[in-house]
C-alpha cells in the first residue's frame, strides 16, 4: 500500500505544498501559481488540494503531514537573545502568534476538509534540517558535504554538515540574527528594489559594476576562520519594527531592515523611481563580492574539514547562481547539486522527506530529481476548452488557430517561427516546481538576436534593462559553449559562455560573458528536447532564450492563464499542448 506524506511551507513567503510517496516526491506545486499572487505567503490551502488532486487521493489517504518548522528549536538561543537584545515587544508577541498558528495546523486541515479529516499525524521539521534534505535526499550523492543558508528560519540562519546514506548530520548552525541572506536583502532595499524577492536584481545589476566599497562591506559582514560569519548589527533594524514581517492578503512584506549607519557609510539610499547609475551599480557589484567571500570561505573550511568533493546547497541564498557558477573555481568540491526549490518552497518536499526516512529506520533514499516538472499539467482537451471559452477573443486578434498532431513538426514550425525572430510562449506539460521556468511554461526567442531583450521587454516583460534573459541549451553541447561540462537542469548556475561563441548569442550572453544556463536532456524533457534540436537543424545553435511564462506575475499555471497573457501582450505564437495560436502569423508555413 502506498504510504502518502503531505509536505508544507507555511505562514511565510513562497508557501507551498507536494506530496511524497515511498521516498518519491510525486507532485509539488506553490501556493502562489493558483493563487496569482507572487511569494504568496500563509497557509497553502489551494496548494494542497491541487497536490491531492492530481495525485487522486484524499485527506484520508495522508500517512502523516509535515512542515518546516519546528516551534521549540533553538530555544536557548532564543532566550539569550531576548534577554539580551529586548526587541519590541510586539514583535515578540506576533512571532508567538506565528507559532500558535503552527500550533493549530490541525485546525487549518479541518478547515480545508471539514468532512473528511486526516488520518496522519503532524510532524514537525527543522526549517534548515528540512533545506538539507531537500537537497541531499534528492540528490545524486550517498555521501556529501551538505550546506543551508538562507535569511532565518526557527532562530538559524544558515547549518551545515554531512549528509550519508539517508543520515543528516549538522554540526553547526549560525544563530539569528547573523545571516547572509539580511546583509544581501537590507543591500537589496537600500538598492531600491523594496520587493520581497528583488534579490536577484542585485545579482543581476552587479555584473554592470565594480566592487570598489568591498572594504565597507567587509566592515558589515565578517568572515570566521571556522567558515562561519557574523554581522555588525549596528548596520541593521532588527526587531524594533512591529511590522518586520507580515502578509496582507498572502502578499509578503517587510520592514526596512538596514540602519542608518548603513546609509552613512554606503551613502543615500536610492529611490525605486530614482535612475540606476554606475554608483549603484557599483554598491551591487560590491555586496555580491561580500556574499561569495563570505559563501566560499565557508565551503573551503567545509572541505578542508570533511574532504568531501560532493556538495548539496539550499536555502533562500542558494538561489545566488553567479556565486553557484563559481564554486568549481573558488573551491576543491567538483560535484555540487542544488534542488530547483531551493528556497522556502523546498522546505516542504524536504520536511516530507526527513517524516518518510524517520517513519522507520533503514528506508532507502528515493530517486534522484533530475527535473522539475511536478506540477500540474492539462489535457488536449483542457486546451481546446481555454480557447473555445475565449473564442471571440482569439478571433478579434486576428488569431489563427491550429492542431499540429505530429510532435516533430509541431516543434519543426515552432523553431522556424523563433528563427524568424518571433515570440513564442510554450506551454506543455507538469509545470515546474521552483522559481525558474524550465521549457514547459516558458516565452522563447532566438538568442542570436542582440535586439532581442529590448524586444522581450518591449513586447511582454516590461523589466528593467539590465536583467538578462538564460539560454536552455542541449546537455550534449554544453561544453562546445560553455567553459564548464557539468548538468545545470534547474538553472540555478551562471557560467562563462566561451569567448569565441559569445557573438553568436547576444541575447543571452551577459554583459560579464556569462549566461544561467539550463540544460535539456531527451530524457527529461522529450519535447522540449526536440524543440531545440530542431532550432539546431535550422541554425547550427543549440540553445533558444527561455524566460518565464508571465507578465509581471506568477508564472502561468494552467491553459487558461497562459492564453490570457498572450492575449494581453504582444506574443507572437502560443504553443499549447498540440494547438498553435498565431497571431499576424502563418502557423502552417514552413521554414
Amino acid at each position: 500500500m502506498t504510504e502518502w506524506i503531505l509536505g508544507i511551507n507555511a505562514y511565510h513567503g513562497d508557501a507551498a505544498a507536494c506530496l511524497v510517496a515511498d521516498g518519491q516526491v510525486r507532485v509539488a506545486i506553490e501556493e502562489e501559481r493558483l493563487r496569482r499572487i507572487k511569494h504568496w505567503a500563509g497557509f497553502p490551502s489551494e496548494a494542497i488540494k491541487c497536490c491531492l488532486d492530481e495525485a487522486g487521493i484524499g485527506p484520508g489517504d495522508i500517512a502523516r503531514v509535515a512542515i518546516n518548522r519546528q516551534p521549540g528549536a533553538n530555544m536557548s538561543k532564543r532566550i539569550w537573545y531576548l534577554l539580551r537584545q529586548r526587541p519590541n515587544w510586539r514583535v515578540v508577541l506576533d512571532r508567538l502568534s506565528n507559532r500558535r498558528r503552527l500550533a493549530s495546523l490541525d485546525d487549518e486541515l479541518l478547515e480545508l476538509y471539514p468532512q473528511t479529516s486526516f488520518a496522519g499525524r503532524i510532524v514537525h521539521v527543522e526549517h534548515h534540517l528540512a533545506h538539507l534534505a531537500s537537497a541531499y535526499l534528492v540528490s545524486p550523492f550517498d555521501h556529501a558535504t551538505v550546506v543551508s543558508v538562507d535569511g532565518s528560519g526557527d532562530f538559524a540562519t544558515a547549518a551545515w554538515g554531512l549528509g550519508d546514506g539517508d543520515i543528516i548530520a549538522i554540526e553547526h548552525r549560525v544563530s539569528y540574527p547573523h545571516s547572509l541572506g539580511f546583509f544581501y536583502s537590507a543591500i537589496t532595499q537600500h538598492l531600491g528594489f523594496p520587493n520581497y524577492g528583488d534579490e536577484y536584481k542585485v545579482m543581476g545589476l552587479a555584473a554592470y559594476g565594480e566592487p570598489d566599497r568591498l572594504d565597507d562591506m567587509r566592515r558589515i559582514v565578517q568572515c570566521r576562520p571556522d567558515g562561519s560569519f557574523e554581522l555588525d548589527l549596528t548596520f541593521f533594524e532588527r526587531d524594533k519594527d512591529p511590522h518586520q514581517f507580515e502578509w496582507r492578503g498572502g502578499i509578503p512584506t517587510f520592514g526596512r531592515l538596514y540602519s542608518v549607519k548603513l546609509t552613512e557609510t554606503l551613502g543615500p539610499e536610492r529611490d525605486p523611481k530614482e535612475p540606476v547609475t554606475q554608483r549603484h551599480m557599483n554598491l551591487a557589484a560590491s555586496a555580491q563580492a561580500m556574499f561569495e567571500e563570505a559563501f566560499f570561505n565557508l565551503l573551503n573550511a567545509l572541505h578542508e574539514r570533511h574532504g568531501q568533493d560532493k556538495l548539496c546547497i539550499a536555502g533562500g541564498c542558494a538561489y545566488n547562481s553567479v556565486a553557484n557558477g563559481k564554486i568549481f573555481a573558488n573551491t576543491p568540491f567538483r560535484h555540487a547539486y542544488i534542488q530547483s526549490a531551493a528556497g522556502d518552497a523546498g522546505g516542504a518536499i524536504g520536511a516530507a522527506l526527513m517524516a518518510w526516512h524517520d517513519g522507520e529506520a533503514g528506508r532507502r533514499r528515493g530517486p534522484t530529481m533530475t527535473h522539475a516538472y511536478l506540477g500540474p499539467s492539462f489535457t488536449q482537451q483542457q486546451c481546446e476548452a481555454a480557447i473555445q471559452s475565449r473564442e471571440a477573443d482569439v478571433s478579434a486578434a486576428g488569431c489563427q488557430v491550429t492542431v499540429v498532431g505530429d510532435v516533430a513538426e509541431l516543434c519543426r514550425r515552432t523553431a522556424a517561427h523563433i528563427a524568424d525572430g518571433h515570440v513564442i510562449g510554450w506551454f506543455q506539460g507538469g509545470m515546474e516546481w521552483g522559481p525558474r521556468a524550465l521549457g514547459n511554461r516558458s516565452i522563447l526567442a532566438d538568442p542570436r538576436r542582440a535586439d532581442m531583450k529590448d524586444i522581450l521587454n518591449l513586447k511582454i516583460k516590461r523589466r528593467e534593462s539590465f536583467r538578462p534573459f538564460a539560454p536552455s541549451i542541449l546537455r550534449e553541447a554544453t561544453n562546445e559553449w560553455f567553459t564548464v561540462d557539468d548538468d545545470v537542469p534547474f538553472m540555478l548556475k551562471v557560467y562563462p559562455i566561451r569567448p569565441e561563441r559569445q557573438q553568436e548569442v547576444p541575447a543571452v550572453t551577459h554583459v560579464d560573458g556569462t549566461g544561467r544556463l539550463q540544460t535539456v536532456t531527451e530524457g527529461d524533457n522529450e519535447r522540449y528536447h526536440k524543440l531545440i534540436s530542431a532550432f539546431r537543424e535550422l541554425t547550427g545553435v543549440p540553445m533558444l532564450l527561455n524566460t518565464s511564462f508571465n507578465e509581471n506575475e506568477p508564472v502561468v499555471c494552467r491553459p487558461e492563464e497562459a492564453l490570457d497573457c498572450f492575449l494581453r501582450t504582444r506574443m507572437d505564437v502560443l504553443v499549447l499542448g498540440d494547438i498553435m495560436i498565431g497571431r499576424t502569423v502563418d502557423t502552417e508555413r514552413g521554414p
